[in-house]
């Protein structure tokens, strides 16, 4: 290539030649070089050099997304003039080694990197290449995960045990409600006084039911309905529970009434149609307590099972619950037969707080609905508030597919108006018991735990939505939940683990729950149950 230039400095012209020799020989004429002419040859020069600089620059920055003209001109033309790669392959080592399969479980004591400070320290001292990089740090992250893992799961289980036993506390409540009940004439008083037993089937009256084998969280949700009632006179509330409960439960009553409302204590044992013959619930409660007693092996087999997520195991461990065994979780599903005379009734859980007046419950037309409940798909708290029926049953089992929704929005139990008569009409107690054989008979793989999936299948079509204010839901197991959000609900529900009468609730939410126990009285004193 040959470049000339005039020797007036006004043309320059580029030639083909032979070689780089020919491309510096500058043709003119005999006369020396100028100073001009050398000047401008510099310039030129320069800035050729300026541009391929910027080719070579553009071209080595790794990760750019976006670009000015010309760096996008050095990134396109820099390899093909240069003859590099267009990009580094560092991060498709780093990848390629991540996606491989899963490393060997580290050894106790190996040198893996315990923290991240001492991996980045690692890797500044060694200086490691991309697959070391990525090798060290895979080795961390898994063994970082495999010990999260583990808490995690010990977390739940020791959750689950403190959930599920009783607590020494209640335990010494009962007892020494039994002795005051065989000792004291006082705390065997018939509930309600003989002059109040007509209140208990009229209709006119605002009737609750409460069943329940614990007898403190009974007593905070006695206190808290009648002491927010606006006429406690109109307010009936029917304790029903077990046999071994009810003299505490009678004993505790009878010696703290809540006059003006009145108060009912039965056990099980006490209703005629319980005790005639055959009952539903029991027989398939006695086959679902067998079948619970050796599901997935028990907790030590779902504990050992290491492919679980930790919330599967969470899931699993709950379905072993004894309350999912107790018959008082599901003695609702036999309403209109324990009330026969009764029209309508509002059903409570025993770990719920009243906090404002329940009688408009009475004023909502349920259109000839049998349920009235809270739907739990939609709300601010996404995280208790999001329940569908696929939170629920197994829609990977046929039966399940070819029947429901899974994206239909469930409701909860806690606080709901049942319409007896509009039930009387219905088969749902038979569609329940229905699925509960169905369930058994499918080894327990429709739904795995609780009252409320098969009761969202024998309710399905005969329930009518309420507003979100009466019952506010998760307190037992949404720590984020504050009192001041709280206090705006008309019913609290401590659903969930973290039940208020044990040491793992909320501390937060717990007083809620707290204020109306009287920590002076001798039975809470003396069974050291604090606030």
């Amino acid at each position: 290539m040959q470049l000339q230039i005039s020797p007036s400095m006004r043309h320059v012209t580029v030639l083909p030649g032979k070689g780089v020799r020919d491309f510096i020989k500058v043709k003119g004429t005999s006369r020396k070089l100028s100073y001009k002419m050398v000047f401008y040859s510099l310039l030129f020069v320069t800035f050729l050099l300026r541009f391929v600089f910027v080719l070579m620059a553009m071209d080595t920055i790794e990760g750019e997304t976006e670009c000015s003209s010309l760096g996008c001109v050095g990134k396109k033309l820099g390899p093909r003039i240069w003859g590099r790669r267009l990009e580094s392959t560092v991060p498709e080592e780093i990848y390629r080694v991540l996606e491989e399969g899963k490393i060997e479980e580290p050894e106790r004591g190996s040198d893996i990197p315990q923290t991240l400070e001492d991996f980045i320290a690692e890797m500044k001292s060694n200086r490691s290449d991309a697959k070391t990089f990525a090798l060290r740090l895979k080795a961390m992250v898994s063994l970082l995960e495999q010990r999260t893992r583990t808490a995690k799961i010990q977390e739940y289980l020791y959750r689950h045990v403190a959930s599920t036993s009783i607590p020494k506390q209640l335990y010494c409540l009962a007892l020494k409600l039994a002795q005051e009940h065989s000792t004291n004439s006082g705390a065997r008083l018939r509930l309600p006084a003989p002059e109040r037993v007509p209140a208990l089937v009229d209709p006119s009256l605002h009737h609750f039911v409460l069943a329940t084998d614990n007898v403190l969280a009974a007593a905070v949700v006695a206190a808290s309905l009648v002491a927010n009632s606006v006429q406690p006179s109109s307010v009936v509330l029917h304790v029903i529970t077990d046999r071994k409960t009810h003299a505490p439960m009678q004993a505790w009553f009878s010696l703290h009434p809540l006059e003006p409302a009145v108060v009912e204590v039965k056990g099980l044992h006490h209703f005629d149609w319980f005790t005639r013959g055959r009952v539903p619930v029991m027989e398939a409660m006695e086959k679902d307590r067998a079948a619970r007693s050796q599901f997935r092996g028990g907790s030590s087999a779902i504990i050992a099972d290491g492919s679980e997520k930790p919330v599967v195991v969470a899931a699993k461990l709950q379905a072993l619950s004894p309350k999912y065994q107790s018959v008082m979780n599901h003695i609702r599903i036999h309403l209109p037969e324990l009330f026969p005379r009764l029209n309508k009734v509002v059903f409570l859980d025993d770990d719920v707080v009243i906090q404002s007046d329940l009688s408009p419950l009475w004023d909502i037309d349920l259109q000839g609905k049998v349920n009235g409940a809270v739907e739990t798909c939609r709300g601010s708290d996404k995280f208790v508030m999001s329940k569908r029926f696929k939170n629920y049953l197994n829609f990977s089992h046929p039966l399940i597919s070819e029947s429901f929704d899974p994206n239909e929005c469930a409701w909860a139990y806690g606080m709901n108006i049942f319409d007896l008569d509009a039930w009387r009409k219905t088969n749902i107690s038979l569609t329940y018991h229905h699925w509960l054989r169905k369930n058994l008979k499918s080894d327990l793989s429709l739904w795995q735990l609780g009252t409320l999936p098969p009761g969202l299948i024998a309710f399905h079509g005969h329930v009518h939505i309420i507003d979100p204010y009466w019952h506010m839901l998760g307190l037992g197991y949404q720590e984020n939940t504050t009192i001041a959000d709280a206090e705006k609900a008309a019913v609290i529900h401590f659903n969930g683990r973290a039940k208020p009468w044990l040491d793992i609730a909320f501390p937060q939410v717990r007083p809620l729950w707290t204020k109306y126990l009287n920590f002076s009285d001798k039975f809470i004193r003396g069974c050291n149950i604090r606030a």
